[in-house]
């Protein structure tokens, strides 16, 4: 994965810059954004029904082939100089659709690769693999399109799936079993929706991974217009940018391996997560190049310490018959929503310019972190 991962963030650096290269909006990245996102919204609550009734394994191997076969497609009209942003919005798409139906199956395996005992270590190091790559993708892009230009970027993330499939097909996985199967697929998903709606603190979660997900991560997507409008770092700026959200990641996952499973977690919780929304306000008002990449590391390192625990907590409170739809559910929410997001903030940064964009999301997220937490005190209460 992390092998896979460092393409996956190579060709999504490379992407951005280059739909902003072909359109100079705000906007069109914005709708991107949007377009990439969106079919996990539309698709993942289905695609956890799948991970409950069949093998995750052959899931993963089936979608994780549709992933290379995408990448390459782009490579190849982007070498040809035939890419319009139009293309490339149509591929993000596709990709989504893949995305909806991998994450589900993905997150749920983790569980049944490392056990209950060991997960909170197993989210951890995926958190790292994970994190890790996105330090060295965005900043490998920034050097690679100077050497072997946007397509060979894509060929670069094409090749790197191979590192997955083979992984996935030498993985002996007994215990995948078809947990769910004797049931109509809508009788599956109402019992999923109930066994949230019953637990107060899954629900809660959820609802925090849907505050990040609307109001926080789409900076992340703006970040090219930053790069040449508001600090005036160009590519390889960008480059850095991107990789210091991963270096503050890779240190916040690397905290949470060295905890193991400790108590107070939900302290720990609530504390990154303010940490985050409040970094958000600091980035929107810095114009200094270094001090912003130092604020992104913090943005970074709060906001996987954050995702990271609420990842594990779901998977521990849920049981093996739901486990698939939780994790569709948290998807959705993390992954389903941040379409809508990224879609508010292009639509918001083309009239009051990304700055106060990103400011008035931070001072949102913010103040919705302290009502959640004040709506539902179980959330300290986590161990």
């Amino acid at each position: 994965m992390f092998v896979s991962l460092i393409g996956t963030w190579i060709q999504a650096t490379a992407q951005s810059w280059l739909v902003f290269q072909l359109t100079d909006s705000a906007f069109l990245l914005g709708l991107t954004g949007f377009l990439s996102y969106i079919p996990v919204f539309l698709f993942s609550l289905f695609a956890g029904l799948l991970a409950d009734r069949f093998n995750k394994k052959n899931i993963l191997i089936f979608t994780q082939s549709v992933f290379m076969l995408l990448a390459f497609l782009l490579a190849v009209l982007t070498q040809l100089k035939l890419i319009t942003a139009a293309q490339v919005m149509l591929i993000a798409f596709l990709n989504g659709v893949v995305m909806a139906f991998d994450a589900p199956s993905r997150q749920a395996m983790v569980v049944e690769l490392a056990g209950k005992e060991k997960l909170f270590n197993a989210v951890a190091l995926s958190s790292l693999a994970f994190n890790s790559s996105r330090v060295l993708g965005p900043s490998l892009a920034g050097m690679l399109v100077a050497v072997i230009g946007m397509s060979g970027c894509f060929y670069v993330n094409g090749v790197s799936f191979l590192a997955i499939i083979i992984a996935l097909f030498l993985i002996r996985l007994d215990n995948n079993a078809k947990v769910v199967k004797n049931k109509k697929l809508f009788e599956d998903l109402k019992e999923g929706l109930i066994f949230i709606k019953s637990h107060q603190l899954i629900l809660a979660l959820i609802i925090m991974v849907g505050v990040v997900s609307l109001f926080g991560t789409s900076y992340v997507m703006l970040m090219p217009v930053f790069a040449k409008e508001v600090l005036k770092v160009g590519f390889k700026g960008l480059g850095f940018l991107m990789s210091c959200i991963g270096i503050g990641a890779l240190i916040g996952g690397l905290l949470l391996a060295r905890l193991g499973n400790f108590q107070y977690k939900g302290r720990l919780l609530i504390i990154t997560a303010l940490i985050f929304s409040v970094s958000l306000v600091l980035f929107s008002i810095s114009k200094n190049y270094l001090l912003s990449l130092f604020i992104l590391a913090i943005s970074g390192g709060a906001s996987v310490m954050a995702i990271s625990i609420i990842n594990i907590v779901l998977q521990t409170e849920s049981s093996d018959e739901f486990r698939g739809r939780v994790m569709s559910v948290f998807m959705l929410t993390f992954a389903g929503i941040m379409p809508f997001g990224n879609l508010i903030a292009g639509s918001l940064a083309s009239i009051v310019g990304v700055s106060w964009t990103l400011l008035i999301n931070g001072a949102i997220c913010t103040a919705l972190f302290f009502i959640i937490n004040l709506l539902y005190p179980q959330i300290r209460n986590i161990r």
